[in-house]
Parts: structure tokens; sequence; C-alpha cells
């Protein structure tokens, strides 16, 4: 019965494809991490001036129609699907549609949206009179924003960095729909070609690759913030 549970399942594919597995998980994770990079990047200075936008009506902080039409602007782009934007993404960005730019600006998109959100709120939480006093000390604001608003931000900003991270990682399998190699590749592989081991190697490196990601990112944010300990 194991006998032909283990022929079933194609379990000898793996051992014959062990180079082919690492090759596509590399491929996942660049896919996966260099939009975060990017995005996190291009999203602290958008969120920084959207917070800079707060106006107080009544002693409490709401935002200015402007900034609150590009935070929400930011936040609608999420609700685009994914295979959506990867068919799209040629169309606009004029590569061909199984080049993995399209993976990769698609994903930055997806991370801007969740990070100009996450931005705003992690400088939103930054205590006005700290920044205030280090204007006071002769700071300039390059300074200030530096040593003292994007430390005092950064508990905030990594747990968005960890649901941006997680989700990426699970959306870069989509791609193989459209022919882009990452791990998803094993999963239309293997649903096509009736390789269980193959589909299985697919699902499981692709949710070991978002804990160990998610497992990292929080050990980081622990190192970098240990103030909050102190």
């Amino acid at each position: 019965m194991n006998l032909l549970l283990a022929d079933s399942m194609h379990w000898d594919w793996l051992g014959n494809n062990i180079q082919r597995v690492l090759d596509l998980t590399l491929n996942h994770l660049y896919q996966g991490i260099i939009p975060v990079l990017v995005g996190t990047a291009l999203s602290i200075p958008v969120a920084r001036y959207a917070s800079r936008r707060r106006a107080r009506e009544d002693g409490a902080k709401t935002y200015r129609s402007g900034a609150h039409a590009l935070v929400h602007g930011f936040g609608l782009l999420y609700t685009i699907p994914s295979i959506a934007l990867f068919v799209l993404m040629p169309l606009i960005l004029g590569t061909s549609i199984i080049s993995p730019v399209n993976v990769l600006v698609a994903l930055t998109i997806y991370t801007m949206a969740l990070m100009v959100r996450s931005g705003v709120d992690a400088f939103n939480a930054v205590p006005e009179h700290v920044v205030e006093s280090s204007r006071a000390l002769g700071y300039t604001p390059a300074r200030a924003f530096f040593t003292v608003e994007l430390p005092l931000a950064l508990p905030v900003l990594f747990a968005g960095i960890r649901v941006a991270t997680v989700a990426n990682i699970a959306m870069v399998s989509v791609g193989a729909v459209i022919g882009v190699s990452s791990l998803g590749t094993l999963f239309t592989d293997g649903l096509a070609r009736s390789i269980p081991a193959e589909l299985i190697t697919g699902v499981v490196l692709s949710a070991a690759l978002a804990y160990l990601a998610d497992a990292l990112l929080a050990f980081t944010a622990r190192r970098l913030t240990a103030w909050r300990t102190a």
C-alpha cells in the first residue's frame, strides 16, 4: 500500500529535479523581495508627505482632502486582481508577457498600496512634541527625520513591511499563470502533468519562504527597536 502511494505521488521527481527547484526558489525570492524593498523606499516619502498635511480640527488630527485622497488612492490599487495587473503590465511597459519585470512592477505597486497607509499611520504615531523638541535643539529637517521620526516610526513600518512581504511571496506564484518562472511553476506543471510531488513541493516551499521571511523581519524589527524594551 505504501509503495503504491509513493508511486502515485511520484516522489522520485523531487530527487531528479533538485537544481530546478533551487532555481525556481531563487526566482521566487527575487520577485517577492525586490518589490518590497523598492515599494517601501518609494512609500516612505509619500507617507511622510501625507502625514505632514494633517490639519487640526478641535484638537483632533485629521487629513486634509489632498492627503486623504492620496492615501485612499493608493489603497484602491490593492483591490485590482493580481492576474489582471500582471496581464496589464506588458501593455503599459511594452515588455514580453513572460517577462519577470511585469511581476516586479505589479508587486511594487501592491507594496506601495499597503505601505503608504502603514507609513502614514507610522509617522502619525510619532509624538509631535518629540519632533518639535528636536527642531528646538537645532536639528535640520533631514536630520530630525532620519534620527528622530524614522526610528520612532519603525515599529509600525515593520508591521506593514511584514504584511507586504508575506502577501508578495504568495502573489508571485500567480505569475506562473502567464509564464513567469517561480515556485508557482511547480503548481501549474504539477497539475498539468499529474505529478502530486511537484505540486506539494511548490506549496511547501512557498509557505516556508513566507514564514522564514516574516520571522527574519520580526527579528530585525526587534533588534532595530530594542529601545522599546529598554
